[in-house]
């Protein structure tokens, strides 16, 4: 799973990896997720949303192994979708935007509660606040065994990074060699 609040780049992190065509539920954003959604804080040529799920595929070691991603719509009002789209989920990353990391909170949380492993992926936007792995562990509470990475949810090599360790983690979680 691909999750994180409302504008944190999940829908591009999920098409700039995929090697099909992603499938993609963009909705034009429009007035009525004014007062509902917080668009302070994100770019004005923003103007679509996620409103049920992004689908894609990406295959690592020679064929071996294929992951199916699953980014998550980010508002609120569409979380009731999440316990569907993690059923059979083997991990997940959890995309940070350090401009609000607030935001990621209830991610975190969802995957501690449901004991599925996760990474924290911060999504390096241009002109963002640089931050070390150590500082978001401190500023999210998160215990040393929680992978961070720092990426860039627009080049797909750097996705992959987060891809891998997603699956490193996941297989350390259920103790599956690699």
């Amino acid at each position: 799973m691909i999750a994180g609040g409302f504008a944190v780049g999940k829908t591009t992190m999920v098409g700039s990896v995929s090697e099909v065509r992603p499938l993609t539920t963009e909705a034009p954003m429009t007035m009525a997720s004014v007062g509902i959604d917080d668009l302070s804080k994100i770019t004005p040529a923003k103007t679509t949303t996620t409103v049920a799920l992004d689908m894609g595929r990406v295959t690592f070691w020679k064929e071996n192994l294929r992951l199916y991603l699953w980014g998550t719509p980010g508002q609120d009002r569409f979380w009731f979708m999440w316990d569907e789209l993690a059923n059979g989920a083997v991990g997940a990353a959890v995309i940070v935007d350090t401009s609000r990391l607030q935001d990621c909170f209830p991610a975190v949380d969802y995957f501690f509660d449901r004991h599925l492993p996760f990474v924290v992926a911060v999504n390096e936007f241009d002109g963002s606040y640089r931050y070390s792995p150590d500082e978001i562990r401190d500023a999210l509470n998160l215990g040393p065994d929680i992978p961070i990475v720092i990426f860039d949810a627009r080049d797909a090599d750097s996705v992959k990074d987060v891809l891998i360790a997603v699956v490193v983690h996941a297989a350390r979680a259920q103790s599956v060699p690699l």
